[in-house]
């Protein structure tokens, strides 16, 4: 992997597999790529995508058929970085996801004695299995994001496994979300999805940056867009730095609030 904007960058070999112990230095300096605008803001909300070279989203469902090994690296470092992964009930079904275990990420990269990134699900109507992994094997309790009038029933089954929330009356509120988010001290959000998560985020105006993975892949077919909105957002992008490796292209955007 190597930057090509704005000013080109050493040749970084790509460490697909995270570790516990120390990260290499190839590791540290993508994370540096990474961490200097998220330490100067502080309270920062980012979204990690991956879009094939004709803008799908996914293959047969999952973005796993666009990714690589720099991608994977690239995934784990930016889960280091953050306190708490946001995404949507949808992509936990679909990608099915599991907690964040230390194995899996740079430990390294995190501050000394900071515990794994905690995963929050966003589920108006608590259509998620009490039994699944991210619930029933987390380390750091799950938290998952409803509304008030999500059914009693679900909530009270939910309540044994995760930290349930309530944002929101008949529609999650996402502004309230992340301010309660905020509260319980998770200032580096990342967002990896769905598209219908981060339509929201956008439309809210709560996402400051865009990890843009575009994935040398044509995939056609019927897989739609990495933002889903009722309505045209036009936000301002402004472009951070690029990285390329194998064919990948890796683009950091900044939000224009």
């Amino acid at each position: 992997m190597r930057k090509i904007h704005p000013v080109r960058g050493p040749e970084l070999p790509v460490v697909p597999r995270a570790s516990a112990g120390p990260p290499p230095e190839s590791v540290t300096t993508l994370a540096s790529y990474y961490r200097n605008e998220a330490a100067r803001a502080g309270a920062v909300l980012r979204a990690n995508m991956v879009t094939s070279a004709d803008g799908a989203v996914s293959i047969d469902g999952r973005s796993g058929g666009l990714s690589g090994p720099a991608d994977r690296m690239l995934f784990t470092v930016l889960r280091s970085l953050a306190d708490l992964i946001l995404v949507g009930a949808g992509t936990v079904r679909a990608e099915r996801y599991g907690p964040v275990r230390p194995e899996q990420i740079w430990m390294g990269l995190r501050p000394p004695g900071a515990p794994v990134p905690a995963i929050a699900v966003v589920s108006g109507r608590l259509n998620l299995d009490p039994e699944c992994t991210l619930l029933a094997a987390a380390e750091v309790p799950t938290i998952v994001i409803t509304t008030a009038a999500a059914p009693a029933d679900k909530r009270a089954v939910l309540a044994r496994r995760a930290r349930v929330i309530e944002a929101g009356q008949d529609r999650v509120d996402f502004a309230a979300a992340v301010s309660a988010l905020r509260g319980f001290g998770y200032a580096s959000i990342l967002t990896e999805g769905g598209p219908t998560l981060l339509g929201h985020l956008a439309e809210a105006g709560l996402l400051d940056e865009l990890c843009l993975t575009t994935s040398p892949v044509l995939a056609a077919g019927q897989s739609g867009r990495i933002v889903l909105a009722p309505s045209v957002i036009a936000a301002r992008l402004a472009l951070a730095h690029v990285l390329t490796d194998d064919g990948f292209v890796f683009s950091r955007y900044l939000c224009d609030h």
